[in-house]
């Protein structure tokens, strides 16, 4: 069975691997395999879910030690 394979390890597959979200899809005969991820995102990659990307406040930068710089036309 598949699954036990992997209790070793997954195969060396460079990255051209057969998921199983598409097998998923196949087994249920949907053409997009964004009807069977669990936690889709949009075409833009938003998180319907979650809201996110969302905007980041100062505290949440300090508190991961990070700054944004404004893009180089801007500086």
């Amino acid at each position: 069975f598949l699954l036990d394979a992997f209790r070793y390890g997954p195969p060396p597959h460079a990255g051209f691997a057969f998921g199983m979200d598409r097998l998923t899809a196949i087994l249920a005969g949907e053409e997009n395999i964004r009807e069977v991820i669990a936690y889709p995102k949009t075409q833009s990659g938003a998180d319907p879910l979650t809201g996110a990307p969302t905007a980041i406040d100062d505290r949440q930068l300090e508190e991961l030690g990070l700054r944004v710089l404004p893009p180089a036309s801007q500086a």
